[in-house]
């Protein structure tokens, strides 16, 4: 007779104690609204106001996030290589060239302006390479769709149009720089035979004069990427 009670208990106890192990893995579940919930705000009232330079997670928030931290990650990642063009290689030649305001100027700084503009090139390079990376990362992402919506407007805004701005803008300043550093090469060459006053240039002769001018208008042309580049500098992107 006690056989039979423990053949009996023995087959009710299996299904309850499946049933536990089924709501235990149920409740582990439950976090993920949470979670994208503190994200999404985080998201939208965090990030969407920050501007240019994006907060990092505390250990606290990683937590409340739990894996769309890593989501977090691409975007900030991102802006990071951004600031750092823009503060080691954007703002030092807008500084430069905002300093040549008389013809003297392109003679005088054109070494300090021939060393801060050498990397433009390169980092443009540079912030395609990221911006791949970034658009990658996000291609691989399996996000619900309220939260999908929310986060392609912040990527946009922190990665799609910063990058749409930066990367022809640092070559065609990079162009405007050389035309800059040839005008100052030019009037070091002239030797004696140039001469500054009055905020102004005289040289000994119409064909020196000819060509100063031929390098002005070429310069000229090209001085809407220094109005972009102090846009970038103070954050407009758009």
């Amino acid at each position: 007779m006690a056989a039979g009670i423990s053949r009996v208990w023995a087959r009710v106890w299996v299904p309850l104690a499946a049933l536990f192990i089924v709501f235990q893995l149920t409740g582990c579940g439950d976090k993920e609204p949470d979670q994208r919930k503190a994200f999404i705000d985080f998201l939208q009232n965090t990030v969407m106001r920050s501007g240019e330079h994006l907060p990092a997670l505390s250990e606290d928030q990683k937590q409340k996030m739990g894996n769309y931290a890593s989501d977090y990650a691409i975007i900030y990642g991102f802006s990071q290589q951004v600031n750092k063009a823009v503060d080691n290689g954007l703002k030092p030649v807008v500084d430069e060239l905002q300093m040549i305001r008389v013809p003297q100027d392109y003679l005088t700084r054109r070494n300090s302006l021939r060393q801060a503009s050498g990397s433009l090139n390169v980092l443009a390079q540079q912030i395609q390479s990221a911006k791949s990376q970034a658009d990658s990362s996000k291609a691989t992402l399996k996000q619900p769709d309220d939260l999908k919506t929310v986060y392609d407007n912040v990527y946009n805004k922190v990665v799609t149009q910063p990058a749409n701005s930066l990367i022809p803008l640092l070559p065609a300043l990079q162009s405007l720089s050389q035309d800059v550093l040839q005008a100052g090469d030019f009037l070091q060459q002239q030797g004696t035979s140039v001469t500054f006053n009055n905020n102004g240039v005289q040289f000994a002769t119409r064909d020196q004069a000819a060509q100063y001018n031929t390098i002005m208008s070429n310069l000229s042309s090209k001085t809407q990427a220094l109005d972009q580049a102090k846009s970038a500098v103070q954050g407009g992107f758009q």
